[in-house]
């Protein structure tokens, strides 16, 4: 069966760019070949800082012959409706529609549409122009003469050339010939632009992929990574050196380069004072190079680093090194000045005492006098959530609350809840704002700061993601969760909540961190009472859509977060591995303000030690028992079947109905006393008592008896077993 080989070359194409663009080429030509009636066996996509490039495999040769009958309108329908019918069937005239009958809706009109299969290489054809004109960039430009002209191409840079060959192994493959505003497909490619910019004519993909390595370029993108990652690292090492990894940079490096070629720079010693973080954002922000250390060293860095280059120098790359070790320099210089500015005293400290004051700042501490300042300047957290002042001020006071709970010292996380924000004041957090937390807590421990508090400055962001580590300091764990909570409660105050795939405030996130750190930290939190803590410390500085005093309406906020909440701890539970049925048996359990299920911690518990129970043979004939059960009276409860009020012990006549009734009250008393312990695996036990005299019950006694009382009576006893059962779950939420 024949492949297919594209090649679109442009003059480039911005690193961050390409993986996506590569994916979105592979996506419109693969769709556009099966919905063009053709089927593919594989598809591979490349692409380097010049050019994106498909390899499809086993396409078939010609579309398929379809038939096809559509369905129109009645005979006698409007006009307007049959003209739309003919439209969509593509059918010039009525004439040209078959009319059916229907012997219950009448006659009708029917198009049969007929498509001859067509050759692959006319598909192609006919698809490659409008999958380049209409090719999603996030940004293009139109260039050249052709720029003037109204609907003239775009492109992310000038598109040079496009390669198209169409054909079997066994056969010399053809040229797929269409053209784009004056570009014409060819099977000529160039090499890399300064090595071998000579024109190179290939065949298929093979050859292709051959051709360009010959011609100093390497068409894979892991390939060129796995380069770029041996090779510095083989370079450090036979200088004494370490390789300080950096997967982002890798990446970013592989897409600027297409013929990767490590050299070693280097910088003045001095330069190493400042922090090591500093250093390296310094290096790889300006210079897209690789930081190093001493063999055995795992903090202080080297005064060398790796460049990656695009080409082979005649000199070896010393002009090249050289040319990059000036960049280094005045950067880090740079650096050095923002590091022993931050260090020194605020010129405008005469104005900042207010602030101080405030927050019980010392301004003789360079931290301190920072925080002042971004309480001074009024600096804007939100518009309708007030300055980053106000902010600090609800953390300060929420992590207060929270530090007895989680096992912290208050007035240490009073402390780092104060000072959490202050390094978005310094030079080098202006300079690198990914430093923000990492830079408070250099400058923590330089003032003198518990080390519980420089710690909770820099780890109160975490965690950042699913993988990031999770605060343990007790200090830390107060302030993240004040910080996260913060943001949660007041987005969704000034109603400003996450909507489909846009989520500006990462808001999702901070839940998921609320999440990680309860649940990986063991911290009891009842949600919905520091959600009224935080309305009843905000109500002067911030601009809600309703009244955040309004009891009805802040009640219904809370629990909607509450929600919210809970469709993160999903998410979270399902990555660990639980059931998503027993996730909402556990849910539906609680429902309303004054029993929602708010405690994200004993969630979790409750669904562990429901998935133990259901993992035994007593906890699925348990299951399969009271979903029998919760069946029956759902169905007499939809018939309006009577239904007592409480079992009458005096009305029950069966053994297995007596048993079953003392079964039920022992487990409710015994499930009851463990879950007010806070035992799960307890209560799941004494719940599992009930599998023998449920079985029973069902085996030896008749529910629907004529006798309206009995009945009844009966009918409760169920409902007593449901409501033993709910006290953990809602079973008759779990699949069978």
């Amino acid at each position: 069966m024949p492949d297919l080989l594209l090649e679109l070359r442009s003059e480039e194409i911005p690193a961050r760019m390409q993986r996506k663009a590569a994916g979105d080429l592979k996506k419109l030509v693969t769709d556009g070949l099966v919905e063009a009636g053709l089927t593919y066996e594989g598809c591979q996509e490349y692409w380097t800082p010049r050019r994106l490039a498909l390899d499809v495999r086993g396409i078939t040769a010609r579309s398929r012959d379809v038939r096809e009958e559509r369905r129109g309108p009645r005979t006698d329908a409007p006009e307007k409706a049959i003209e739309g019918f003919l439209r969509a069937a593509g059918l010039s005239s009525i004439e040209q529609a078959q009319v059916h009958s229907d012997p219950r809706k009448g006659d009708f009109y029917l198009a049969v549409i007929e498509r001859k299969g067509r050759p692959a290489e006319e598909i192609i054809a006919e698809m490659m122009p409008g999958i380049i004109r209409n090719f999603p960039w996030p940004k293009s430009m139109r260039w050249g003469a052709a720029s003037r002209n109204p609907g003239s191409l775009r492109w992310v840079r000038p598109l040079q050339s496009i390669l198209c060959t169409f054909g079997p192994e066994t056969e010399e493959p053809v040229v797929i010939d269409f053209e784009v505003d004056g570009i014409r497909a060819s099977n000529v490619t160039y090499g890399h632009r300064f090595h071998a910019p000579q024109a190179i004519t290939v065949r298929r993909f093979d050859d292709y992929a051959a051709s360009l390595e010959k011609a100093r370029v390497v068409l894979d993108p892991e390939r060129r990574k796995r380069m770029i990652l041996e090779d510095a690292t083989n370079l450090a090492f036979a200088n004494g050196l370490e390789l300080v990894e950096d997967e982002g940079l890798v990446e970013e490096v592989a897409g600027l380069v297409e013929w990767p070629v490590v050299l070693l720079g280097t910088f003045e010693e001095d330069y190493l004072d400042i922090p090591p973080e500093v250093v390296r954002l310094t290096i790889r922000a300006n210079q897209k190079c690789f930081v190093t250390r001493r063999r055995g060293e795992t903090e202080r860095l080297s005064n060398r680093f790796v460049i990656v280059a695009n080409i082979e120098a005649a000199d070896g790359g010393r002009e090249i090194a050289h040319g990059n070790g000036k960049v280094v320099r005045a950067r880090l210089a740079d650096a050095l000045y923002f590091w022993k500015t931050d260090q020194a005293d605020l010129p405008d400290l005469a104005k900042l005492k207010d602030s101080a004051e405030k927050f019980g700042l010392d301004l003789k501490k360079p931290l301190d006098q920072r925080m002042a300042r971004l309480d001074h300047l009024n600096v804007t957290f939100h518009a309708k959530l007030g300055t980053q002042g106000e902010r600090v001020q609800r953390i300060r006071r929420l992590a207060r609350e929270l530090a007895p709970i989680v096992g912290a010292d208050p007035d240490l996380a009073e402390r780092a809840a104060v000072l959490a924000k202050a390094d978005l004041q310094t030079e080098v957090v202006g300079e690198f704002p990914e430093l923000q937390g990492a830079m408070g807590r250099k400058y923590a421990e330089l003032q003198g700061e518990h080390p519980s508090v420089a710690a909770a400055i820099e780890e109160h962001y975490k965690p950042l993601g699913p993988s990031d580590i999770v605060p343990t300091d007790p200090v830390s764990v107060a302030v993240a969760l004040a910080d996260k909570l913060d943001m949660l409660v007041g987005f969704w105050a000034i109603d400003e909540k996450p909507t489909g795939s846009k989520d500006p405030y990462a808001l999702r996130r901070a839940a998921l961190g609320v999440i990680r750190i309860v649940v990986e930290n063991a911290v009891q939190l009842k949600l919905l009472a520091f959600m009224r803590s935080w309305e009843a410390n905000a109500q002067d500085h911030i601009e809600a859509p309703t009244p955040i005093d309004a009891d009805s309406r802040t009640g219904i906020r809370n629990l909607d977060l509450l929600s919210f909440f809970h469709d993160r701890l999903k998410v979270y539970l399902r990555d660990q591995g639980a059931r998503y049925d027993l996730i909402d048996a556990v849910l539906a359990s609680g429902s309303g303000e004054a029993t929602a299920n708010d405690d994200l911690l004993l969630i979790v518990r409750r669904v562990e030690a429901l998935s133990d129970l259901l993992g035994t043979e007593d906890g699925k004939n348990l299951l399969a028992g009271t979903n029998r059960a919760i069946s029956i009276l759902a169905i007499e409860e939809k018939k309006g079947t009577g239904i007592a009020e409480a079992v009458d012990p005096a009305l029950l006549q069966e053994k297995a109905e007596i048993r079953l009734f003392d079964a039920v009250n022992q487990a409710e008393k015994e499930a009851g006393e463990a879950i007010q312990k806070q035992d799960f695996s307890a209560a799941m036990k004494a719940l599992a008592a009930l599998r023998g005299p449920i079985d029973s019950f069902f085996e030896e006694v008749l529910v629907n008896v004529e006798n309206d009382s009995l009945r009844a009576n009966r009918l409760a006893l169920l409902a007593r077993i449901r409501q033993a059962t709910g006290q953990v779950a809602d079973f008759s939420k779990i699949a069978g």
